[in-house]
């Protein structure tokens, strides 16, 4: 597991398994699985959604709900 500061609040999780989880300040809200982008469906911030779309870039992302993240997180810690 690394962590990866990549701009002002704007942290990346790297998981050795290739996972990979975009936190805005303290919140999980983007993520990479397996080739396959995710975003939260939680309006936050307009710096967080910021923070969201530049992670993207022109990605597609599925939308998931803020829990999905929280348990990504959970998960991928314990593997």
């Amino acid at each position: 597991m690394e962590l990866n500061p990549i701009g002002p609040n704007q942290t990346e999780l790297r998981f050795d398994n290739g996972t990979v989880i975009l936190f805005s300040y303290k919140t999980p809200v983007a993520a990479n699985v397996d080739g396959v982008f995710y975003r939260t469906t939680t309006k936050h911030s307009v710096t967080t959604s910021r923070h969201i779309n530049q992670w993207l870039g022109r990605a597609k992302a599925r939308p998931q709900p803020q829990e999905w993240f929280t348990l990504l997180t959970c998960q991928t810690c314990q593997r």
